[in-house]
């Protein structure tokens, strides 16, 4: 088990951004205790110590209940994952569908599907992780997961108020200083075009590495459509818990909790999702892991 960790210091920033997505207001002071967070994301061979030593299986890696999926295919009910396949060309970018597949046969173990294995991707962040995924591997590490606001702290790197966790131009004389997507998104990308290992970016100020690009990775916090400052009513959670399960209606699937996911990933592309930065925030199913989707832990000073 990898336990390079980094202190943060205890401290309070500026949290949130004006300049972009709606629910990264309202801009907010907010302080954070000091805490330890891993230097990198989980790596498929962290997780596949932590599978060996506790026979964990993954929700990618289980069977689905039909009576979660009423009117669903039995046959579309198999254990498998989202997986990100580019497009030939330019698509309609209001429409996720045109480059996401549910891939039966994928997981943590096979990050394409059938066929594809991560004996050749010990240093790659772990993805397909589902939340209590990696609850599970956090609680067997003797870690837990960082809040929102811990990892927005942190992937700061100590420098508040930037739009970039290095400044605020996104690529620094040219130079990319995260993995992100380079060119037209999902069809151009004269960039890595897939996660790559970790550290293969310049650290952050506090010594971390990916805490923006790579994969997405989850917090413990519970989505809402806007910050929720410490003054707020909890009532606001209230509200979008209501508005998530009106939409799962809607596409026909159950009312699953969403968290915030933190960091943006190698598909990050200013021309659709410019979520590269330490204040973006995505919400996220529980129950789904996806192509791009890890995680690190975080433990108490």
């Amino acid at each position: 088990m990898t336990d390079d960790m980094v202190l943060i210091p205890a401290g309070t920033f500026q949290m949130g951004s004006a300049d972009f997505y709606p629910d990264e207001r309202p801009v907010h002071e907010r302080s954070v205790a000091a805490f330890s967070i891993d230097r990198h994301e989980v790596t498929n061979a962290d997780y596949a110590r932590f599978v060996a030593d506790t026979g964990y299986v993954t929700v990618a890696e289980r069977d689905l209940d039909p009576a979660a999926f009423p009117g669903a295919d039995p046959a579309d009910l198999v254990p498998g994952s989202m997986v990100f396949t580019p497009t030939s060309g330019p698509v309609d970018l209001g429409n996720w569908r045109n480059w996401w597949r549910w891939q039966p046969g994928a997981s943590w173990r096979r990050p394409f599907g059938p066929g594809s294995s991560v004996d050749d991707r010990p240093r790659h962040p772990v993805v397909h992780i589902a939340y209590e995924d990696a609850v599970a591997y956090a609680a067997w590490a003797g870690k837990r997961l960082p809040t929102e606001a811990e990892h927005e702290y942190a992937a700061r790197g100590g420098v508040d108020g930037a739009r970039f966790a290095w400044g605020d131009d996104p690529y620094p004389d040219g130079v990319p200083q995260a993995n992100s997507w380079l060119g037209h998104f999902p069809y151009d990308n004269r960039g890595v075009g897939d996660a790559a290992p970790v550290g293969s970016y310049p650290a952050n100020g506090y010594g971390l590495f990916d805490m923006i690009g790579n994969v997405w990775e989850w917090t413990t916090d519970f989505y809402t459509p806007r910050h929720l400052r410490l003054s707020d009513k909890p009532v606001d959670a209230g509200k979008r818990q209501n508005l998530l399960a009106a939409a799962s209606a809607q596409e026909g699937f159950p009312d699953i909790p969403r968290r915030v996911l933190k960091g943006g990933s190698q598909l990050c592309s200013p021309d659709y999702c410019l979520r590269f930065r330490p204040a973006a925030r995505s919400p996220q199913a529980e129950d789904t892991g996806m192509s791009h989707i890890g995680f690190r832990c975080a433990r108490d000073a």
